[in-house]
């Protein structure tokens, strides 16, 4: 019997993209004859008529199947709803704006078949991609690698391929801010990677803006790490070290060794130490507050405690 692979589209105003976009699917389809190919597309609350097209495609291809979402949730919501509803024992993750490449899937396939349960996508080169966007992607992946608890891979994309058992254990995530590819790494798992130059656009606007980029990573840092929560704590020790030492050597100056230099303070300046050193003290009480806080978010988001990859007479 033929095995199923999915392949999901989340799309938002992708109307235009959409007939060329299944025309490639169409290409790899036939290449890859020996498979059974189910395309899921999840219409993300688009105000254009994408899913008029959609549905016009599913009406006359059987294998395509198609999400309405009430709404715009987002990118991370529509593809985790593709997750949920994919039934292949691959399944394929992939941009409807053409930037992934639908021509490498065959290669994302040969590397599942030898034995990789998380192939990813990684950008050498987005055409048409501005300098801002280059420049913030830069430091994101800078910042995420040296605070958060797991690394991700610079450049790499959502455009991945799972095995069933990766996606099963991703649909028991239940947190809601998710960055989908970070939460893919810290399952584990045997991963490989396929590289690829993005094309460029082939229709209409992207729909990620700078601000949607913005919160995205705001949501990456919060979920993946807790050193923001705990830099207020670290912010606290610090002041305390420096004014503490500070107070106290102008303590032993003033009253005991009578130093030129100690004396020359005035009691406004030694009262403004003083603050500084209880501001420390208040900082450092926060920090403390957020480590029970850390300990509170790591049971609410409730992700599994272990991610089991393989099992035999159990």
């Amino acid at each position: 019997m033929a095995k199923l692979i999915s392949v999901i589209i989340p799309v938002y105003n992708e109307a235009e993209s959409l007939p060329f976009l299944w025309a490639e699917f169409q290409k790899v389809a036939t290449l890859l004859s020996s498979y059974d190919f189910e395309f899921v597309f999840i219409n993300d609350g688009s105000t254009d008529n994408s899913a008029e097209v959609i549905k016009n495609l599913a009406a006359s291809n059987p294998n395509i199947k198609y999400i309405e979402l009430s709404r715009n949730f987002g990118k991370e919501i529509a593809t985790t709803a593709g997750f949920n509803h994919a039934q292949g024992e691959a399944v394929i993750m992939i941009d409807a704006d053409l930037q992934h490449p639908p021509r490498l899937i065959p290669e994302f396939i040969k590397k599942w078949e030898a034995g990789a349960e998380v192939i990813i996508g990684v950008r050498q080169k987005n055409k048409g991609e501005g300098i801002i966007k280059k420049l913030g992607s830069f430091i994101f992946y800078k910042l995420i690698n040296r605070i958060a608890s797991i690394k991700i891979v610079p450049a790499a994309t959502d455009f991945r391929l799972l095995d069933r058992k990766v996606v099963t254990e991703f649909n028991k995530f239940t947190e809601r801010n998710r960055m989908t590819r970070a939460l893919i790494n810290w399952l584990g798992f045997k991963r490989d990677f396929i590289y690829f130059e993005a094309d460029a656009r082939l229709r209409g606007k992207a729909s990620y803006s700078f601000i949607k980029l913005a919160k995205l990573a705001l949501s990456s840092f919060i979920s993946l790490s807790l050193l923001p929560l705990k830099l207020a704590g670290y912010l606290g020790c610090s002041i305390i070290f420096f004014a503490g030492s500070f107070g106290f050597y102008l303590l032993l100056g003033r009253y005991i060794f009578e130093w030129s230099f100690a004396l020359s303070f005035t009691g406004t300046a030694e009262l403004a130490i003083l603050l500084v050193f209880l501001v420390g003290i208040i900082l450092s009480s926060l920090g403390l507050m957020a480590l029970y806080i850390a300990s509170i978010h790591g049971e609410v988001i409730n992700r599994p405690l272990y991610v089991i990859r393989d099992k035999k007479n159990i």
